[in-house]
């Protein structure tokens, strides 16, 4: 059903006028205005699909009402009858966006004809409008899943550059703002409050939230130029405390890493976060690294390419290396003639470490603790040594769980559901495992990202849709998983060098010449 207005000082042709849509038209309402402003407060409470505007009228003229009522309903079309059929008046009713311009009189089935026409104009974009709202929704239910694998992937893995400057595109940020990590820590029994710690932070400010895990939350938060960044910091560390109500707080923290202007340095922030919630019996439930105390701890004696190297070792399972950066500390601390009581104490924040990496990746490692105190460093280095070994012993048990058929499972339910808006949060569900150990051991038994593994299915399955020529490759974009065409053209030109329209257009000459 159409609504069409029509505008026109003189009785007999807005009656005229009607008659004739009416019987040559069908599903058509239709209401009538005797003058420019009656048309304005008529589109108002009629909300017409078009207006047949008359131009010379008392008061206010037609292209008047017709800015007035542009401005009210943007989507509102117009056509122009009028007997004054000259370029100024043409002009300026183009520049407005009328569709068509009559002339008075015209016959009744050039009316119909015409206005038919500008009726299916008018159809073929509120089906556009209607898809669009349709392909925004579906965009808008995805963009949480894209939002936790970026997150995933930077702080524990790696994003392709293939992919990550249209992730950012499609999450309306760029990867050279400034911006910092933030590790929530949950207590025991509050899994289920991590929908409203995740409401809590976006109603904050502008951030991208991971997967939860171990009860840990990883947040990436963009600097606010308003503010400084201690003061959006605590606003938000504060907003996340109210998720925990008025009650015990026992158990929640909130650690804060240092600034920095690049997303390729987010990790180094994000480690910096986990390690200022060591110690999380402070009254005030969230510490910044920076105001970490350097003596004596593990900043004092570690530079942050070693510390980072360190819990890339831990992450990766690389124990000897771990090993041998506890060894060298010990040794260290031995040179500089520290009781071993201390230099145990100060080892005990490198083991925490590697037990909270351990945890965050699905594996519950208990926390580590000598289990006496050592006389001697000899002691010390070999009770070290033990607990590194059952550390190293807890994830071997760990990824031996895994069966041996599960990767080629993994691929091939991706392969199956690439269309979908699969995540590795989806993935890991199904799977049973924890989306950051799913990220590391597809890649360690893959050599690719699981990023790039979903694009490959998606670039090969659009690749066998292009064969189809009447498939459209708007089509083709949203059968094979993508959401927006202009993201899809790209990641198609970055992985196969050219666009998806020179592809098909090459494929179909082939296939051309292969017929004759």
């Amino acid at each position: 059903m159409y609504k069409v207005l029509i505008v026109d000082d003189e009785r007999i042709e807005r009656e005229g006028l009607h008659a004739i849509l009416q019987h040559g038209i069908a599903e058509i309402a239709i209401e009538e205005a005797a003058n420019g402003k009656a048309a304005v407060e008529m589109a108002r409470t009629f909300e017409p699909d078009l207006i047949l505007m008359d131009i010379k009228m008392p008061g206010m003229n037609g292209l008047e009402a017709i800015r007035h009522i542009s401005e009210l309903r943007p989507e509102t079309r117009f056509m122009m009858v009028t007997a004054f059929d000259t370029f100024d008046y043409a002009r300026q009713a183009i520049k407005l966006g009328v569709k068509d311009y009559l002339l008075k009189p015209s016959k009744a089935r050039e009316i119909v004809a015409s206005v038919t026409r500008v009726l299916e104009q008018i159809g073929a974009e509120r089906q556009t409008r209607e898809l669009l709202i349709r392909q925004q929704a579906v965009l808008n239910k995805a963009l949480p899943l894209v939002e936790t694998d970026v997150v995933t992937q930077l702080l524990f893995d790696h994003v392709h550059d293939v992919h990550l400057e249209e992730l950012l595109t499609l999450l309306g940020r760029s990867a050279n703002e400034e911006m910092f990590a933030m590790k929530v820590t949950l207590p025991e029994q509050a899994e289920h409050l991590y929908a409203a710690v995740k409401d809590r932070i976006r109603q904050e400010g502008i951030c991208w939230i991971g997967a939860m895990c171990g009860l840990q939350i990883p947040v990436i938060v963009f600097r606010e130029r308003d503010r400084s960044y201690r003061n959006q910091a605590v606003a938000l560390a504060q907003a996340i405390m109210a998720a925990a109500g008025s009650g015990n707080r026992e158990g929640w923290f909130v650690g804060i890493g240092n600034v920095y202007g690049s997303l390729h340095d987010i990790r180094q922030s994000y480690q910096e976060a986990m390690m200022a919630t060591m110690d999380m019996s402070a009254p005030v439930k969230y510490r910044f690294y920076e105001d970490m105390p350097v003596q004596g701890t593990v900043r004092d004696w570690m530079d942050r390419q070693q510390e980072r190297a360190y819990l890339e070792d831990v992450r990766l399972g690389r124990w000897e290396s771990v090993l041998r950066s506890m060894m060298d500390v010990i040794e260290r601390l031995e040179h500089e003639q520290v009781h071993v009581i201390q230099a145990q104490q100060r080892m005990l924040e490198m083991l925490w470490i590697a037990s909270r990496l351990l945890t965050e990746m699905g594996m519950a490692a208990e926390k580590p603790m000598y289990t006496f105190q050592a006389r001697d460093y000899r002691q010390f280095r070999a009770e070290t040594i033990r607990m590194v070994q059952t550390m190293q012993q807890h994830y071997e048990d760990y990824c031996q769980q895994t069966s041996p058929d599960l990767i080629y499972r993994i691929k091939q339910y991706i392969e199956e559901h690439a269309h979908e808006d699969i995540s590795l949060e989806v993935i890991a569900e199904w799977a049973g495992l924890n989306p950051y150990y799913i990220s590391k051991w597809f890649k360690d038994q893959t050599g690719m990202n699981y990023i790039d593994f979903l694009t490959e299915c998606r670039i090969e399955k659009a690749k066998q849709l292009m064969r189809d020529p009447d498939r459209s490759l708007k089509e083709i974009t949203y059968e094979v998983g993508y959401h927006d065409p202009n993201y899809f053209s790209k990641v198609f030109r970055k992985t196969c060098g050219v666009s998806p329209t020179e592809y098909r257009k090459q494929l179909l000459q082939r296939h051309s010449g292969a017929k004759n």
